[in-house]
């Protein structure tokens, strides 16, 4: 009897179309756009959309009567920043000058505020330290307070019959007329060794209007005590970021360390600073940025004053703006002061991200207890 094999041909199963927007997770993307869109519609409508408007107002000559997007408003295109940069005149001088004196402000107020940072963030770090929220709060107290008026109170303290002035009256120093100084330190410094006046190779020339004896000024006196202020009253916030990454820091690295015959200022360094460099960068990153940013202090109290050694870019463009009524310009030297706030920005990312790769390829090395 024969038998006839039925050969049945292999089938696959038939998967159900895929139905776009269903399931439980085919709203997702709705939804997200839903959550989000009131912020969205908030950012732009009182963020990105001003900033637009600015940079139309940069790119003008409007005066601030009536309305900047009529067709009465001259349009001047880039006029506004060559300005600031390659015409001779006032207001390259003027702004350059801005520049100066905050490029002064940075070199001193960063450093200086990373480094009081870390120091009262180390004091109340230590165990043995008792009374620490009280010191905490008390280094920080300064950052929460109004910095206008703590700028009132430092009017008083160095004004020329202040608290500073009596104090170093007690030490045999006669201290200058602190916010009526427009003499530079590093000029001062010159007059020491006897040099009074610019030297011939220094007396002319020099980049963008300014010679090189006025780049080679330094910090006005006046500018100094805002700097003072400035590093005192931010250095509490930079603590709290310090503290926070000094107490991730396992405490058995410094133990073992201490234990291996580590002095405290070897284990501080090779084993506390690495490991807190990332708030490094952080507290770095904003202390530029914040530095760039300066107005209130010098609106205060010296209003750019005197001679122009306390004129920023930011105090600069405000008044510019709404006291010449040049609003075309003022807005433009505020957009030059974003970008060198964004290029300060993006420097930053660099330097993380080539750490972060570094780091990452060291720790594949074989032999480093990285994976293979």
């Amino acid at each position: 009897m024969a038998v006839h094999a039925t050969v049945t041909p292999a089938t696959t199963t038939a998967r159900p179309p895929h139905r776009r927007g269903r399931g439980p997770r085919g709203n997702e993307a709705v939804a997200g756009w839903l959550f989000v869109a009131p912020v969205i519609a908030i950012l732009g409508l009182f963020l990105l959309l001003p900033i637009l408007m600015a940079l139309w107002v940069s790119l003008t000559d409007w005066n601030g009567q009536g309305s900047p997007f009529t067709s009465q408003v001259p349009f001047v295109g880039t006029e506004n920043y060559t300005r600031l940069f390659t015409e001779d005149g006032l207001e390259r001088r003027d702004f350059m000058t801005s520049i100066r004196n905050n490029l002064y402000y940075v070199v001193i107020v960063v450093p200086a505020q990373t480094a009081l940072a870390l120091g009262l963030a180390l004091i109340v770090n230590n165990r043995l330290l008792k009374g620490k929220s009280f010191f905490r709060s008390a280094f920080y107290f300064p950052s929460v307070t109004s910095s206008v008026a703590i700028s009132v109170v430092f009017l008083f303290l160095f004004a020329n019959s202040g608290a500073v002035n009596k104090l170093l009256a007690v030490l045999g120093v006669d201290g200058p007329q602190w916010f009526a100084d427009s003499r530079g330190v590093l000029h001062l410094l010159f007059g020491v060794v006897g040099v009074d006046g610019p030297p011939a190779p220094l007396a002319d020339g020099g980049p963008f209007g300014l010679s090189w004896w006025d780049w080679l000024s330094g910090p006005s006196v006046a500018m100094t005590s805002i700097i003072a202020l400035v590093v005192w009253t931010t250095s509490g916030t930079f603590m709290l970021m310090f503290l926070a990454a000094l107490q991730n820091v396992p405490v058995v690295l410094d133990e073992a360390s201490s234990l291996d015959g580590a002095t405290r200022w070897q284990r501080f360094r090779h084993v506390t600073l690495p490991l807190i460099k990332p708030t490094m960068f952080l507290v770095l990153t904003l202390g530029l940025i914040g530095s760039w940013q300066v107005f209130d202090q010098v609106y205060v109290m010296s209003q750019g004053d005197p001679a122009k050694t306390t004129l920023t870019p930011a105090y600069l463009s405000y008044r510019t703006a709404f006291r010449d009524f040049d609003y075309g310009s003022g807005a433009a030297i505020s957009f030059v002061l974003f970008l060198i706030i964004i290029a300060l920005t993006l420097v930053q990312r660099r330097i993380m991200a080539d750490r972060d790769g570094r780091r990452g390829a060291w720790r594949r090395l074989p032999g480093r207890g990285g994976r293979s």
